[in-house]
């Protein structure tokens, strides 16, 4: 089952309502997917400064305490947004590595889910209008989105099972599907040095693509490969700092529909998703062909 949707902004017209309609869209694929809800919202970048998503086990965490520490050990500043069990810390490019060591040795009860120039990521136990109440989606801004619905067929309810994941900067994925092959893969990307923490197969197909990009693929290029080296039925909808692509497997059987207009591309699992966004009955509106690559970026 499950329920995927993800908006790209072509420009900036709806810009500062990306969250408002990300959530909609999500609320109403709920019953694809009751289990667990997340999404991925991509904000402007600054420059030299990234972002880290953390997650603490329950509401009431102090994660005003856990920046100070951080920033003990860092040379430059760190800047902290709390939203809920999660918050999003803010530091110089360049200290990155050392402070994502830090906060695993230091701050273990603290999941860290991602990292990027641009990318936020949210995800919990529970509805998705519920989670996206909790973390203020429909206050969010940005130029894309994606969201997912989950029903948990391979692995228990827990939010780190939840979508989207991300195992690369700016890099995230949701899916809909099952992979066949997902253990042998990770067997071969261990071999490779790309760990995954999770048990879910989604995860394995982020870190696929995270090791496609980084022996000098694009998005693109990496999920084309996708089509050899994954079995199973799977649709995919990837984000990167400026991206947004969409695969589905060559049998296709999990349900997708596209819509464009000038000002956005849209995803759905379901056309009623699509159904109150502005403009969309003027869209093109198609179901994703087999085997086939849909990307867009920005400049």
């Amino acid at each position: 089952m499950c329920g995927i949707a993800g908006l790209f902004l072509k420009d900036e017209t709806h810009s500062t309502a990306l969250g408002g309609m990300l959530a909609e869209m999500l609320a109403v694929l709920s019953d694809r997917g009751p289990d667990s809800a997340g999404f991925a919202v991509y904000g402007q970048p600054t420059a030299g400064q990234v972002k880290l998503t953390l997650r603490a086990a329950a509401e009431g965490y102090d994660f005003a305490a856990l920046a100070g520490r951080l920033a003990g050990h860092l040379q430059g500043e760190v800047a902290l947004l709390p939203r809920s069990t999660h918050a999003i810390v803010t530091l110089a490019e360049a200290e990155r590595g050392a402070a994502e060591a830090w906060l695993r040795a230091n701050a273990p009860e603290v999941s860290l889910f991602a990292a990027g120039r641009a990318m936020e990521v949210y995800k919990e136990v529970g509805l998705p209008a519920s989670v996206s109440a909790r973390f203020g989606l429909s206050a969010m801004a940005g130029s894309h989105a994606v969201g997912h619905t989950r029903m948990a067929t391979e692995s228990a309810v827990t939010t780190a099972g939840a979508h989207p994941f991300s195992t690369g900067p700016d890099q995230c994925l949701v899916h809909n599907g099952s992979l066949s092959n997902h253990c042998g893969l990770r067997r071969s990307l261990a071999h490779e040095g790309v760990t995954v923490e999770t048990e879910n197969d989604s995860e394995v197909a982020a870190a696929y693509l995270t090791w496609q990009m980084s022996r000098g693929l694009n998005l693109g290029e990496a999920l084309e490969a996708s089509l050899k080296d994954l079995d199973g039925f799977y649709t995919f909808v990837v984000g990167t700092e400026r991206g947004f692509g969409v695969l589905r497997d060559p049998i296709a059987c999990k349900p997708a529909v596209l819509a464009e207009t000038d000002d956005y591309v849209a995803f759905g699992s379901e056309y009623r998703a699509l159904a109150g966004l502005p403009g969309i009955e003027a869209a093109k509106v198609w179901e994703p062909e087999p085997a086939t690559v849909y990307f867009w970026e920005r400049p």
